[in-house]
C-alpha cells in the first residue's frame, strides 16, 4: 500500500467514527429538547377544526333533536352544526410540543391565552358560561322554529341577573318577570330593551315586574352602558312551548349552533324533508327574533364541514369577511341573516337551485 492509499484508508476509517459520535450528540440534544418541550407549559391556545354533529341524526344512540306530544315528519340528508377545537385554557397551558405542532399546521391558529379567555377566569367558569349559552341558544332555536311553522309560543321576560351598577340593585330580583316599561306592556326582550332606550342617559324609567303573585313598580334612573341608556338588568326570554322539544348536543357548549338547531326543529315539525337529501352544514347564533348572528372561528368550521362531506355551508352574513379566501374546494357558502333566509336556502338547495343563493364576496 503506498502512502496516499494508506492516508485515504485511515481517513476513511476515521470518518465513520466521527460521524457516529456526531449523530449520538445530535440525538442526545434532540431527545433533551423533546423532553423539555413535553414538560414546559406555555400560555397559548390552539384553535383548529372540530368535529361536526348532524342535528337530524343521532349521537350515542340518542337523537340530537326529538319532539314529543306533536306530529313529526321524516327527514333526510344532513344539517350539521360545526365546532372548533380549543386546546389549552387558563388552568391547562399547552406544552411546547403542542405549540410547535400548531405553528406548523396551516389549519390551526396559535393564540396568546388572554386573546381567547378573559383574564382571571377559570376553566370551570368558562365551561359554565358555555353551557348556559348553549341552553339559551337551544330555547331560542325551538321558539323561532315553532313560530316559523305556525305554532304559538308564549313568552315572558325574566330577570336573569341584576348588575352591581344597576339602580335596581336590591329592589329587582333575579327571577322577577318584567311586564311593562313606562306603563306600556312589553312581551319580548327586544321590545323591553327598545323601550328603555327611548330616552337620554340619566332619565328615569318606570319598570313593572311580577314577583310570584305581586305586581311591583320601580322608577330607576338610567345609567350609561356603552353609550346607551340602561337599567342594568340582564333579561332573558322565558318560553312556554305547546309541546316538548329536546335537544342533546352532548359536551358542546356556546351559542353558535342555534341556527342549525332551529332548522332541524322546523324540518321535524313540518311536512317534507327540507334538505332533499343534501349534505348541508352551517353555523350561527339565533336570536329570539330569528336573527342569525356571527360567531368565532368560522374558517375552522368551514374546514371541518368539508372534511365531514358537506357540499353546502350556511354562514352568518356578518362573518363574510372571514369566509372569503378561506372556502375549501368543493364547498359552496350561502350567506344568511335570519332563520327564514336559512330555511329558504335549504329548500332552494334541495330543489337544485342553490347556485342562485347569495354567497360571501
Amino acid at each position: 500500500m503506498n502512502w496516499y492509499e494508506q492516508a485515504y484508508s485511515e481517513e476513511g476509517r476515521r470518518r465513520p467514527r466521527w460521524g457516529a459520535s456526531a449523530l449520538l450528540v445530535i440525538a442526545f440534544i434532540v431527545v433533551a429538547i423533546s423532553a423539555v418541550l413535553a414538560v414546559v407549559r406555555v400560555p397559548y391556545v390552539v384553535m383548529s377544526p372540530g368535529p361536526v354533529a348532524d342535528t337530524l341524526g343521532s349521537q350515542n344512540g340518542q337523537p340530537l333533536v326529538s319532539v314529543s306530544g306533536a306530529k313529526t315528519y321524516p327527514t333526510e340528508g344532513h344539517l350539521w352544526f360545526t365546532t372548533v377545537n380549543v386546546l389549552g385554557g387558563p388552568q391547562r397551558h399547552i406544552t411546547g410540543w403542542e405549540a410547535l405542532r400548531a405553528a406548523a399546521d396551516p389549519n390551526a391558529d396559535l393564540l396568546p391565552e388572554d386573546q381567547v379567555f378573559p383574564p382571571g377566569t377559570t376553566d370551570q367558569q368558562i365551561e359554565q358560561q358555555n353551557a348556559d349559552e348553549m341552553v339559551g341558544s337551544q330555547e331560542a332555536a325551538v321558539a323561532v322554529a315553532l313560530r316559523s311553522a305556525g305554532k304559538t309560543v308564549k313568552e315572558a321576560i325574566q330577570v336573569a341577573g341584576v348588575s352591581d351598577l344597576s339602580p335596581g340593585k336590591g329592589k329587582i330580583h333575579a327571577g322577577d318577570v318584567l311586564t311593562a316599561v313606562d306603563g306600556t306592556k312589553v312581551s319580548t326582550v327586544q321590545n323591553a330593551v327598545a323601550a328603555i332606550r327611548k330616552r337620554n342617559v340619566g332619565d328615569p324609567a318606570a319598570i313593572t315586574v311580577r314577583r310570584d303573585d305581586q305586581v311591583l313598580s320601580f322608577t330607576l334612573k338610567t345609567v350609561d352602558v356603552q353609550g346607551k341608556p340602561a337599567v342594568g338588568l340582564l333579561l332573558q326570554p322565558k318560553y312556554t312551548f305547546p309541546f316538548t322539544v329536546k335537544i342533546d348536543a352532548g359536551q358542546v357548549g356556546g351559542p353558535s349552533a342555534g341556527m342549525m338547531f332551529s332548522l332541524a326543529v322546523r324540518d321535524l315539525v313540518t311536512p317534507g324533508a327540507m334538505t332533499g337529501g343534501q349534505p348541508i352544514a352551517g353555523t350561527g347564533t339565533i336570536s329570539d327574533g330569528g336573527e342569525v348572528g356571527p360567531i368565532g372561528g368560522i374558517r375552522f368550521k368551514l374546514v371541518g364541514a368539508r372534511r365531514a362531506g358537506a357540499s353546502w355551508f350556511l354562514a352568518p352574513k356578518g362573518n363574510c369577511g372571514e369566509v372569503v379566501n378561506n372556502i375549501p374546494d368543493g364547498l359552496h357558502v350561502v350567506a344568511v341573516t335570519t332563520h327564514a333566509e336559512a330555511a329558504h336556502a335549504v329548500e332552494q338547495i334541495a330543489a337544485g337551485k342553490g347556485a342562485s343563493l347569495p354567497g360571501c364576496s
